[in-house]
Parts: structure tokens; C-alpha cells; sequence
């Protein structure tokens, strides 16, 4: 007889050029692993730890216990951290399709589409011009 592999739930989330593949499995108590570090380790501000845990910590959505790991690449921290918020979001409501209207209330399954704006020829950045002389 096989044994019976851990049963997970998985989401993608994606925020500038930063993508983040999470996986929720139960567990008995809430740990955050990203890139095979612990989050503490790998995100070195605080605040990021708030953002990704803000989406455990909604009321209403009826959140258990996870052990949480997410593979992330491409971007800066904030924007990893971003897109590992919106990708647990999304395996949250995947798993349970009744958390969607907590969720989605509070912001946190939108995907932000804002990304840099891309160099034009012939300028400096995409809009700063080269100073104009008359002569």
C-alpha cells in the first residue's frame, strides 16, 4: 500500500516582476517558510512579516493552522512579500470557496497590476527627456 503523501493546496501570486508558488498543508501550528528559510531569516523588516501574516489573521475567513511554503522569485522584498500575500489569499479560497467574500472585502485576493513602465529609444528613462538647447 502507498503511503499517503502530504495534501496540500497551492496558489500563485504575482506582484511586479516578483512570483511567488505557496503551499498551505495543514499542520497544528501557523509556519512560514520562503525560499527553504524561515520568514524572519528571509524578509528583514517587519512589516513584511505583518503583510504576509495579515491574511491569516482575518476574522471572518475561518483560518486554521498551516505550515505555509513559498517559492518566490524575480522583484524586490516588498514585492516577494506581496505576492506571497496574494498567493496564500488565493490557496485560502481555493481550499474553502466560503472565505472568498472576507477575503476579497479586505483587498487581498486583487492582484495589484502596477509594474514599471518601460524605457523608450532616444530618452533617458521612459519619460525624462535629454535637456532641449536651442543652439
Amino acid at each position: 500500500m502507498a503511503a499517503k503523501k502530504d495534501v496540500y493546496v497551492e496558489g500563485i501570486g504575482r506582484r511586479k516582476t516578483a512570483t511567488a508558488r505557496v503551499r498551505l498543508t495543514p499542520a497544528k501550528e501557523t509556519t512560514i517558510t520562503v525560499n527553504g528559510k524561515d520568514m524572519t531569516e528571509f524578509f528583514p523588516h517587519e512589516s513584511l512579516h505583518k503583510s504576509i501574516q495579515s491574511v491569516l489573521d482575518t476574522k471572518d475567513a475561518g483560518i486554521e493552522n498551516y505550515t505555509i511554503t513559498a517559492h518566490v522569485n524575480g522583484g524586490g522584498t516588498t514585492a516577494q512579500a506581496e505576492a506571497i500575500r496574494l498567493g496564500i489569499a488565493r490557496a485560502l479560497v481555493k481550499e474553502k470557496e466560503d472565505r472568498r467574500g472576507a477575503l476579497k472585502v479586505l483587498g487581498f485576493l486583487k492582484r495589484d497590476p502596477r509594474s514599471v513602465e518601460r524605457k523608450k529609444f532616444g530618452l533617458r528613462k521612459a519619460r525624462k527627456r535629454p535637456a532641449w538647447s536651442k543652439r
